[in-house]
């Protein structure tokens, strides 16, 4: 960047107004301690550099508009530390003083580390040219710090792929793994299968999920209506030289056995049909396949210099290699006793190729299946599970569960946002994860090598979108992975970031702004019979007020200071305002102290064994679910669905009966066709008792996230047993609780 309009500024008198900030580093480093008085950056400051750091220097020199000077001394100093304060070659100390700069390092690592927190404070002032004093020092928790792009979905031009990287290096993110291939379109030349390029990049359709519902075929460079793109070996090679210079590694996926529709309509003879869009595996029967996958892959690691090549082997569909002659004769001859085997020979050949060219293969975790490959590392996305097998077994693993980490999920309400695949992952989720899981054994904590944010293109259609989905997410992420864990605070964290938007808001990065709705917490007091609501916000420091009476708030109703203790039934209304402007829209709280919490509930079908959420309790537990079926209030049903009679104890009048579901089609989420009530006295009454029904009025093809309570009108009725009936529809049916009156 430039010097930020430094000459403009003195010549204007701005410096003397200018103030500094307090610093706002994030990651937290290990330890910082603000000093007084400041560092101008003016004209004359120069940067000089110990020998082995001069290439750190330039760059240094490039993003600051500093001058490098070779000889002579600098007031901006790199120096190489000769004492054991910096032992780690990835740690670093920062010193700003009133009259010069001083960054301590033992390697390049940390002198990269040491530059990039000093640009962060840069941008992160009113003032980019006026400093706070300060000393720091710092040092990661993990090796590996990794944020992914899908570009097979959508292909992302060059500047976007090193403003990424740029991003990155900012935040101390220093592995980028790209994700090349796919089957909606083939991403990089290689030159002895040159129809890659020339066909399998470029598609019928632009928008992703238009053409997933078509027959999915492919095109001819330079048909008028081909949509797609390919980087040439040279740009790659040029990506990766640039983010090796700012210590990132670049991570290259060839995806195999699976997910590679486009390899096969342009060379359907590696395919188990031999025909074009019949298949999305590769056929495993067949030497062929291994030919050219050894082929592509000696191209990409001419490419990539990178100890790991990441092979996918997600998701593979095994069906055709259970017809497949060619693949049952494989699995024969080897001794293999299912597809899952006939997998794990495939990666175990790649893996014993990988290895002989001294590099070291990663997949996701589906490469457990049929048996680990002996030194392969494991990307554990379905949850943690993979993950700790495989650390458990002696493995590498890096972390990045869906529920944490992956980029394409919603991160406010799905009806204020733009579409995405589903999911809800919130920025201070993000922040709360930790990446050794609880149930991995400590001695084998070391082999979680860090984790991964993974950023999926299905609903990304542009470079704005992937700045608004990623960041400030991977803000977050990168402090997780970075900062020691006594050091992670979410207050302190949320404080530091208000500096960041500066930041993001100078590298014209188009990131998701806070949200001004607020997000209610409630706590069920069954002692007192109460509920205590909370809220919490994205916004900082907001003003909220709120009301009882269920009306609209104002800028005189209440304002809230602590938690709501609110006894019986009430609607408890709330909202943010700016001085005296509401903002964004007023969040509700029907506050249901119920008949129903804390009784007894017979479940006559079972929960979902994946979506238990507090098992019998959670359907008369008070709580309301969330915006993710996720968060543990909102229980799964699959089969006959729900249902469950609630035994209240005793015979009673009744007036009404409420119970909540969503949609989300997604995932597989849908709402039961109809909801049905039944009430009496003895549980052996219900056949011989009038059933209330409810129809459901969404309809099934409603693709974004929708709630909907089923309401019934219960008055003259009495009873100690009520039976709640809700069919599937279709995919997975959710509720959350169950509300009695």
């Amino acid at each position: 960047m430039k010097r930020l309009g430094l000459i403009a500024l003195l010549a204007t008198g701005m410096q003397a107004q200018a103030q500094t900030g307090r610093v706002n580093v994030i990651p937290a480093p290990v330890q910082v301690q603000e000093q007084t008085g400041q560092f101008t950056i003016t004209p004359q400051t120069a940067i000089t550099a110990d020998a082995p750091f001069g290439e750190v220097a330039t760059l240094l020199s490039e993003h600051s508009g500093m001058p490098f000077r070779k000889a002579g001394m600098g007031n901006v100093r790199i120096l190489r530390e000769i004492t054991r304060q910096v032992a780690d070659s990835a740690a670093y100390r920062l010193l700003i003083g009133p009259k010069e700069i001083r960054i301590y390092a033992s390697g390049r690592a940390g002198a990269l580390h040491g530059i990039y927190t000093l640009l962060q404070i840069m941008a992160t002032q009113p003032d980019p040219n006026i400093l706070p004093a300060v000393a720091l020092s710092d040092r990661p928790r993990f090796g590996y710090r990794g944020l992914h792009l899908d570009v097979s979905r959508h292909f992302f031009p060059l500047t976007f792929v090193y403003k990424y990287i740029d991003l990155m290096a900012m935040y101390k993110m220093n592995v980028f793994h790209w994700h090349i291939t796919d089957g909606a379109g083939w991403r990089l030349e290689i030159k002895k299968y040159p129809a890659l390029t020339q066909k399998a990049a470029w598609r019928t359709h632009a928008n992703y999920m238009e053409w997933w519902k078509s027959p999915r075929h492919y095109v001819e460079e330079g048909n008028p209506n081909a949509y797609g793109g390919f980087y040439t070996q040279d740009e790659a090679r040029a990506v990766v030289a640039y983010a090796a210079r700012r210590g990132i590694t670049v991570i290259p996926e060839i995806e195999m056995p699976g997910h590679s529709e486009e390899v096969l309509a342009v060379y359907p003879h590696l395919s188990c049909a031999g025909e074009p869009y019949k298949q999305s595996e590769f056929c495993l029967g067949n030497d062929s396949t291994f030919t050219f996958l050894e082929d592509v892959l000696r191209e990409v690691m001419d490419i990539f210099p990178s100890q790991y090549i990441h092979i996918g082997g997600d998701e593979a569909d095994k069906s055709a290699w259970k017809k497949c002659p060619k693949c049952q004769r494989r699995m024969k001859e080897h001794g293999l006793a299912n597809e899952e085997a006939l997998q794990s020979y495939a990666v175990k050949r790649m893996e014993k190729f990988l290895i002989a060219h001294n590099r070291k293969l990663m997949g996701w975790d589906e490469i457990l299946e049929g048996g680990l490959a002996p030194e392969a590392t494991v990307m554990s996305w379905r949850g943690e599970k993979g993950g700790i097998t495989a650390a458990s077994e002696g493995h590498d693993v890096v972390m990045t569960p869906g529920g944490y980490c992956y980029f394409d999920s919603y991160q406010s309400d799905p009806s204020t946002e733009p579409l995405t695949i589903g999911g809800y992952l919130p920025l201070s989720k993000v922040y709360a994860y930790e990446p050794i899981p609880a149930e991995l054994p400590a001695e084998k904590a070391h082999h979680v090598l860090g984790a991964q944010a993974n950023v999926w293109a299905e609903y990304m259609p542009t470079t704005y979108q992937v700045e608004y989905m990623v960041f400030p997410r991977m803000i977050a992420l990168s402090e997780v992975l970075w900062s020691q864990k006594e050091k992670r605070g979410w207050e302190d964290f949320k404080t530091r970031l208000q500096a960041h938007y500066r930041l993001l808001q100078r590298k014209q990065v188009n990131y998701y702004r806070p949200s001004w709705q607020l997000e209610p917490k409630t706590v069920i007091d069954t002692v007192r019979k109460q509920t205590i609501v909370s809220f919490q916000t994205e916004q900082f420091q907001p003003v909220v007020r709120y009301t009882l009476d269920g009306s609209r708030p104002t800028a005189n109703s209440t304002l809230y200071v602590k938690p709501v203790e609110v006894p019986g039934t009430a609607t408890l209304t709330a909202a943010i305002f700016r001085d005296t402007m509401l903002m964004g829209r007023p969040v509700t709280v029907p506050v249901n102290y119920h008949k129903a919490i804390g009784k007894t509930v017979i479940y006559n079908a079972p929960w979902s064994g994946s979506y238990p959420a507090q098992q019998a309790q959670t359907l008369v537990n008070g709580y309301r679910g969330s915006l993710t079926y996720g968060d543990g209030q909102w229980q799964g049903f699959l089969g006959k669905g729900l249902d469950v009679t609630i035994d209240l104890g005793e015979s009673q009048p009744l007036e009404s009966l409420s119970i909540g579901f969503m949609q989300l089609t997604g995932p597989g989420v849908y709402m039961p066709p109809h909801v049905q009530v039944q009430v009496a006295d003895d549980v052996r009454e219900f056949a011989l008792t009038a059933t209330v029904t409810i129809p459901n009025d969404v309809p099934p093809t409603h693709e974004k996230l929708i709630f909907k309570d089923f309401k019934f009108d219960l008055r003259g009725r009495e009873g100690r047993y009520i039976r709640v009936i809700a069919p599937v529809q279709k995919g997975f049916l959710f509720t959350d609780e169950i509300i009695v009156y």
